[in-house]
């Protein structure tokens, strides 16, 4: 009798003894809230409880960018139906819509991409080399565009040679507030295929050994910034650092202005293939490089 009573007991205490399952769902929420997207993902799968909680609007609006809903007009609005797509995307759980803007999503005729970085939610930006004002590259005997898989754009374009090399562009956006860092991607050599493998033509590179590259940056708010490197490093795609600027107001258009330049005509320089500008959190630096 008393092996049966004890029995009970701890029977009794068993079920009386709290399980992961019983936390109540608006608990689990406020702590998923503190967490960052990919464990919010990883945690869903522990039960119902937490994936129910992993849906909550609250939870993924404080990850989404303070601005967010800029960003979804600009990339996901129709011009011809502004009210037919505002409703769309307002259908659109926070969850949803952040997945939506972690995939690279195309605007401007396809010439620039946004995306939203899937961990820290930090806005990033790609523009494509047709985007920007190359000197000289409608005229064949010094540039041409080259279709490729290496570019996000798949294009990309390839200097052979010349004597004046400039190459601007411009961006505005209302960028979340933060510290961004510029990029432009370079490859010295012409990258190729055959038989399958990855080949580069090395035939047109020459002069970047006799000055550096020049870039140069500035904002509409006044910030300027002015750097340089000499390229090498053949056959590899190279993320060279233009400059970092600072947005303080994210409801308010940041104009961005950079260029990179050689143009010092006491000789010529080619074999540089010129793909596209990166814009990102400077905290995502280390992932670009």
């Amino acid at each position: 009798m008393g092996a049966n009573m004890s029995g009970n007991l701890s029977y009794s205490s068993s079920l009386s003894r709290p399980r992961l399952g019983d936390i109540p769902e608006s608990c689990v929420a406020s702590i998923l809230m503190n967490l960052d997207p990919l464990d919010i993902c990883k945690l869903a799968r522990l039960n119902r409880a937490f994936r129910g909680a992993s849906s909550a609007d609250f939870i993924w609006e404080s990850k989404l960018p303070s601005n967010y809903r800029f960003i979804a007009d600009k990339l996901f609005n129709d011009d011809d139906n502004d009210d037919v797509t505002t409703t769309k995307t307002n259908n659109l759980t926070k969850k949803d819509l952040y997945g939506r803007l972690c995939s690279p999503n195309l605007f401007d005729g396809g010439k620039k991409e946004i995306w939203l970085d899937k961990s820290s939610g930090g806005l990033c930006v790609s523009i494509s080399s047709k985007s920007l004002s190359i000197t000289g590259i409608d005229d064949r005997r010094y540039w041409s565009h080259i279709s490729t898989d290496e570019s996000r754009f798949h294009t990309m374009a390839y200097l052979q040679q010349i004597w004046w090399l400039e190459v601007d562009g411009e961006f505005e956006f209302q960028f979340p507030t933060g510290t961004y860092s510029l990029f432009f991607r370079l490859h010295l050599g012409k990258p190729s295929k055959r038989l399958g493998r990855r080949v580069c033509n090395s035939d047109h590179i020459h002069g970047w050994d006799k000055k550096p590259v020049r870039f140069q940056l500035t904002t509409s708010d006044g910030q300027q910034a002015v750097s340089q490197c000499f390229l090498d490093n053949p056959g590899n795609w190279v993320q060279c650092h233009v400059a970092d600027f600072v947005v303080e107001n994210p409801d308010i258009s940041t104009k961005v202005k950079f260029s990179l330049t050689q143009i010092d005509c006491t000789h010529t320089k080619g074999g540089l293939c010129v793909d596209s500008v990166l814009i990102c959190p400077s905290s995502m630096e280390r992932n670009f490089r």
